[in-house]
């Protein structure tokens, strides 16, 4: 049996916990079974053709019995595939791993444990609790919140639990919450013990209560705070209130859509996400290269007949280098010839292929390239300028009516993503998003089409609108959104910048 099983620890929920080797086991998984409490970023890293099997167990209510997942992990073994059991925090803590692993033993099965972030380290590091600290405790405990109903007595040493350890932990205890206190009062722990209770650690909706062992039961409840959540009681708890920073992070909590194509996603994604947002990735468009090379390739082959190569995009630039490498030319082919980007994120881009740009205007922009340009002489200079195949004509026809000739190649195109449209629908209409962001005319005409137009202005009414620069405000306000923001830097840098802004100005 070629198979084997990887019993793989997904971290806390932040999905940036995840360990190396465990993204390694999702990506060369033939079957993911996974949790409830698996980030589902995660999967994104799955190969396409992988088996998605969720399996719940979330506070009781499991979408699959353990003795179920159990069989089912047998079962894609058996069948001579490899499986990675994807499980929140750490498979070998509260996290029946154990019981897993056992099943698979007496079945002959080879598999690994991969362990991960537990949740009662990371939640609290994230809380700004340090769970050891020299001054204050040396010991601490992990105890579950609520042990196997169907075990006679407990096997909890309460006494030794309440008098002998500094740090207790208790993992899934929100509802026991009350006993739990009573019981550490009663046999010798403090009423005056600081307590903290952190719900979904690690990610934007992570929420914290605190307080003491005799007020604790009182301030959760009128907080509202439910499962999933950890218990950290203690004097190292205090901390808090001089180490907390993730939740000082001024986007926290913000539900935020990003549109762009996936695969220019992440520097937003990741900017955003560090400021504390939470990221819904729901790109519009796909950037794909064009669907006849034989333009561009002839535009290669006389490269030595161009004086000029302009850039207006990164995508631009990925796709001509493509296209030249796979006619087997390099970067000496440009040699000859002068340059110029859009804007820096482009010219950064041109860089990373060797080439410099020679003229990067102010303002990113085809406006401000054609401003750049009439500082030189253009009359019967050659000009290639490969880009999108539906991109503003703004740049070709100034350039013309200063006298050069220009050839616009068409090396990428811009095509509808309809992924996950009826959850976005469903989100919108639930009013949990707070942002949508815009960085191209085609990423706000393409979202406009996937909401069905009678709902349009019920769906979009009280959620913010941002976008990257002028002209993809003028393209959403031609199609109907209200734009309360627009970056005065078009650059991704820029509309984080501006998103911030808005956020600080409307909290003031």
């Amino acid at each position: 049996m070629k198979a084997k099983i990887y019993l793989v620890g997904a971290g806390p929920g932040d999905p940036g916990l995840i360990t190396v080797k465990g993204k390694e086991c999702i990506q060369t998984a033939d079957v993911i079974i996974y949790d409830y409490l698996a980030s589902p970023a995660l999967l994104k890293h799955a190969p396409p053709n992988a088996e998605m099997i969720y399996v719940g167990k979330k506070g009781g209510d499991h979408t699959l019995s353990q003795d179920g997942i159990n069989a089912l992990i047998v079962e894609k073994a058996k069948a001579g595939l490899t499986v990675c059991r994807l499980k929140g925090g750490d498979p070998f803590i509260f996290g029946r791993g154990g019981e897993e692993a056992e099943v698979l033993v007496a079945n002959g099965i080879p598999f690994e444990v991969v362990p991960g972030v537990t949740s009662a380290v990371a939640a609290a590091a994230y809380a700004g609790i340090p769970l050891t600290h020299r001054k204050l405790t040396a010991t601490l405990a992990f105890v579950t919140g609520h042990e196997d109903p169907h075990k006679e007595e407990s096997s909890i040493e309460w006494e030794s639990l309440a008098r002998g350890i500094g740090t207790l932990v208790f993992f899934m205890g929100v509802k026991n919450l009350p006993d739990i206190t009573q019981k550490l009062i009663a046999n010798g722990k403090s009423p005056d013990t600081p307590v903290a209770l952190i719900r979904w650690g690690t990610t934007p909706e992570q929420q914290t209560v605190t307080g003491t062992l005799d007020n604790i039961t009182e301030r959760v409840k009128k907080a509202g705070l439910k499962a999933p959540a950890i218990i950290v009681v203690g004097e190292v708890v205090d901390l808090r209130k001089t180490l907390k920073w993730f939740e000082t992070r001024p986007l926290l909590g913000k539900r935020i859509v990003v549109t762009r194509a996936r695969e220019q996603a992440s520097d937003l994604v990741r900017q955003l996400s560090d400021l504390g947002a939470d990221c819904l990735e729901y790109p519009t468009i796909k950037i794909v290269p064009a669907k006849d090379p034989k333009p561009m390739d002839e535009a290669i082959k006389n490269l030595g007949t161009y004086d000029w190569i302009v850039f207006t995009s990164v995508n631009g630039v990925k796709f001509f280098f493509d296209r030249l490498f796979e006619t087997d030319r390099d970067v000496r082919a440009l040699i000859h010839l002068y340059t110029a980007a859009i804007g820096p994120a482009t010219a950064e881009r041109m860089f990373q292929f060797g080439l410099k740009s020679d003229i990067l205007p102010k303002n990113y922009r085809a406006e401000s390239v054609v401003e750049a340009f009439r500082k030189e002489k253009l009359d019967g200079k050659k000009v290639l300028l490969p880009r999108a195949g539906e991109a503003r004509p703004v740049l070709p026809v100034e350039l013309r009516n200063m006298g050069a000739e220009v050839n616009e190649v068409t090396v990428y195109l811009t095509e509808k993503v309809l992924d996950n449209v009826d959850l976005l629908i469903k989100q919108l209409e639930d009013k949990t998003i707070e942002l949508i962001t815009f960085t191209s005319s085609s990423t706000v005409r393409n979202f406009k089409s996937l909401l069905p137009p009678d709902k349009f202005n019920q769906l979009i009414d009280g959620v913010a609108i941002a976008s990257i620069g002028p002209i993809t405000t003028d393209t959403a306000v031609e199609l109907g959104f209200k734009v309360d923001i627009t970056a005065e830097s078009y650059t991704i840098p820029g509309l984080c910048e501006a998103i911030l802004k808005y956020y600080r100005n409307y909290k003031a």
